[in-house]
């Protein structure tokens, strides 16, 4: 059996199991794998424009505080379902990655880090400031939900979805592109690639998962405040995840994700006020040790296919 055949049958048997998990599992362990769910298609959508561009973006909070606003003020004060409301999160999250966008990345290193983060910022204030529209300070909120299931599945797809446009993307000419882009910009440029726009492609594309995720938030978490869905460390968690199962892959960020997911649950549990300590412990070691992520070790050693 050839490495892509194993991956696939693996993947058939893990998605058949987890189809089933809301049948069985404790509420707990549901709520628990909507959470990793979350962080698997924030760090994906993070690897889109960071992992396969190297343009790190610090503000990607925004796009899902404001898909969280989009599917919270549609179920409020327009009536949508959820689901529509929820999807309709990556609109806005898109059409702000697009006015945003366009001038930011022509910015290079850290100055597009710095410009990314001060966007984050000027979003949560204008979203504190309209207090009529948004609750500010506040928030909103929303109608209980009666079951977890729905959201459930609706994450994992989202999640799923993630991975298979990753997939499509390194598997294209479109990722050779991009992956060109992150090697050397200029010499891509001179190659008579258009550099500009497919970075903008790119960053569309990573905006708009985010948004859809927040929406689901929303509805999932039943109130949205401006410190709940714009917070810094939602940025930094999605970061680390990706680094951690490897930037630039298929499954790193779904392997970073459920890893970390799992060590922070496990060490939460037992290390109440040391945990945050131990688990940035790991972060730098990880950072230091392995700069490649697991999967990127993973590939380089066993020769793995590059669209895994």
């Amino acid at each position: 059996m050839t490495a892509r055949a194993g991956v696939l049958a693996f993947l058939l048997v893990a998605v058949a199991g987890l189809a089933v998990v809301p049948l069985f599992a404790s509420g707990y362990h549901v709520t628990f794998i909507i959470q990793v769910f979350m962080w698997m298609a924030l760090a994906g959508s993070w690897n889109l424009i960071s992992g396969f561009t190297g343009y790190v973006s610090f503000g990607h909070v925004a796009f899902f505080g404001v898909g969280a606003y989009t599917g919270a003020l549609l179920i409020t004060k327009a009536g949508w379902h959820w689901l529509p409301a929820g999807v309709a999160g990556a609109a806005p999250a898109a059409a702000l990655a697009l006015v945003i966008g366009y001038p930011c990345l022509r910015l290079k290193g850290p100055y597009f880090a710095i410009a990314m983060l001060g966007l984050n910022e000027v979003v949560r204030a204008l979203v504190s400031y309209f207090e009529g529209f948004t609750g500010g300070g506040s928030g909103l909120s929303l109608p209980p939900i009666l079951s977890i299931a729905p959201v459930y599945y609706a994450m994992g797809g989202t999640a799923a979805a993630v991975t298979l446009l990753t997939y499509r993307i390194i598997t294209s000419q479109f990722g050779l592109r991009l992956l060109s882009i992150r090697e050397d910009e200029v010499a891509a440029e001179v190659m008579g690639i258009n550099t500009a726009r497919l970075k903008l492609y790119a960053f569309l594309l990573s905006a708009a998962f985010p948004g859809i995720v927040g929406g689901f938030y929303a509805w999932y978490a039943s109130h949205v405040e401006p410190l709940s869905v714009f917070p810094l460390l939602t940025t930094i968690t999605m970061i680390i995840m990706c680094l951690f199962g490897g930037k630039g892959t298929v499954f790193g960020p779904v392997l970073g994700a459920g890893l970390l997911s799992v060590f922070q649950e496990l060490v939460w549990a037992r290390f109440l006020f040391v945990h945050q300590a131990i688990f940035g412990a790991l972060i730098v070691g990880v950072v230091l040790l392995i700069p490649r992520g697991i999967l990127g070790v993973l590939q380089q050693r066993y020769q793995l296919p590059r669209s895994i």
